[in-house]
Parts: C-alpha cells; sequence; structure tokens
C-alpha cells in the first residue's frame, strides 16, 4: 500500500470532520487551520487544574462532590496509566489497517464500575449547555473514546459522561466561582467506526464543497484557490 498513513484524533479529526468536511480537508491535507480564540490557552490551563484537582481524590480512592452520586461507578485509582492515557503521545490508538489509518486519542478521566471502563470528559464554557449541545458537540469525541477503550482491551458500557464547569461569580482578590453539570451519554463503538472511515475516505479524495452553514468556509481569501 503507497497511501501515507492518516492519524486522527476525535478533537480535530472526527469532531472537525463532522462539523465540517472541508475545514478537516484543508486542516489535515493543506495544513489550513480554523482561527484560535483570543483566549486559546484559558481552557488548558483550566483542564490541567481539573485534573489536578480530580487526581487529589484519587489517591484518597473519593469521589469528588460535583460526581458523586451523579456517575456510575468511582474514578479509576491507577494514577500511572491515567496519566499515561492523559498524554497524546502515550494514549491508545486504534489502527484499521485495510486503510492505513489510526485513530489515537487522550483522555482526559475515566471511571471504573464493576470491571468496566467509562470515559468522562472536561467541558469549560461561559455558560451552562443548552439542550442538545453535548450531543451535537461531543458525541463523536466520546463515541472515539469508548472505541478506543474497547479496542485496547479495556470492556466498556457504551456510556461516557461530561463535566462542564462553568463561571458563577467572581469574588475578592479575583477570586472566580463556578457551577458545575454532568451530562450522561450513550455511546457507540459501531457508529464511532463508521465515521471514521468516512472521514479517512474525505481526506484520500478531492475537497469537500463549502459547507453552507460553516462560517469559517470564508474567513480566508487562501480557501479560493482550492474552489
Amino acid at each position: 500500500m503507497n497511501e501515507k498513513m492518516i492519524r486522527l484524533s476525535p478533537s480535530t479529526g472526527l469532531n472537525l470532520y463532522r462539523e465540517c468536511p472541508r475545514c478537516f480537508w484543508l486542516h489535515h491535507n493543506k495544513g489550513i487551520h480554523r482561527p484560535r480564540g483570543i483566549f486559546p490557552s484559558l481552557p488548558g490551563g483550566m483542564d490541567l487544574v481539573i485534573k489536578d484537582y480530580m487526581d487529589s481524590f484519587r489517591k484518597r480512592d473519593a469521589m469528588p462532590p460535583e460526581l458523586a452520586g451523579q456517575v456510575e461507578g468511582k474514578l479509576m485509582t491507577d494514577l500511572a496509566l491515567m496519566n499515561k492515557w492523559r498524554n497524546w503521545r502515550t494514549g491508545m490508538e486504534y489502527k484499521d489497517t485495510a486503510m492505513n489509518a489510526v485513530l489515537f486519542g487522550a483522555l482526559d478521566e475515566c471511571l471504573f464500575d464493576n470491571g468496566t471502563y467509562i470515559p468522562l470528559d472536561y467541558k469549560t464554557r461561559g455558560s451552562a449547555p443548552k439542550e442538545g449541545d453535548s450531543e451535537r458537540y461531543y458525541q463523536a469525541q466520546l463515541d472515539a473514546y469508548t472505541l478506543l477503550l474497547s479496542e485496547n482491551g479495556y470492556p466498556t458500557k457504551n456510556l461516557a459522561y461530561l463535566l462542564y464547569y462553568y463561571p458563577h461569580e467572581v469574588r475578592q482578590n479575583g477570586e472566580v466561582t463556578f457551577r458545575t453539570k454532568v451530562i450522561r451519554l450513550s455511546t457507540d463503538v459501531a457508529r464511532a467506526k463508521k465515521l471514521f472511515s468516512e472521514a479517512v475516505r474525505v481526506l484520500r479524495g478531492p475537497i469537500p464543497k463549502r459547507h453552507s452553514n460553516c462560517e469559517y468556509c470564508t474567513w480566508n481569501h487562501s480557501l479560493n484557490e482550492f474552489d
């Protein structure tokens, strides 16, 4: 097989493909990326703080109050394995040898319940999630995490959780308090494999047409050369 191996992640891979096949094709085939927000490091900074916070409970084999009674199972106790999964370089992979393509991902968190593993992902946003937001924006990502766990020998329950953090108020000395919301989603390994295959085929084909609902498809004049 002479085709170059394709490596995709759930976020800049499957999620982006679902949002706009054209932006996805340009991102991976031409290196033309969507513009980032003016504070791109804030969610990343929150992510690190939340991981440290979760680990403080993990070390005590306890559950943080925002998860207690809201999810099945408990935090996975193996911190070394959790840190391995959190790292893009050492995280899990699923390889489709027939398509010469790899899906790789890094988990924020994982729950353990009676021999099964349940992915949990943190999300920081400006307000509480609306009805349907989780399925619309993150279903593919959580399907992919379930696939990665399953294909690497970790039984799943076709279940995943999102833990949202959104600001509530600012107190003295710059202290910001957050509210939380837990969303439970059913996941589907077959759906993840199907989406992955579709995305790989698109990358190996001609550039897709402009997406009528995509605000990014017209933001940069450099896109015109591919029309």
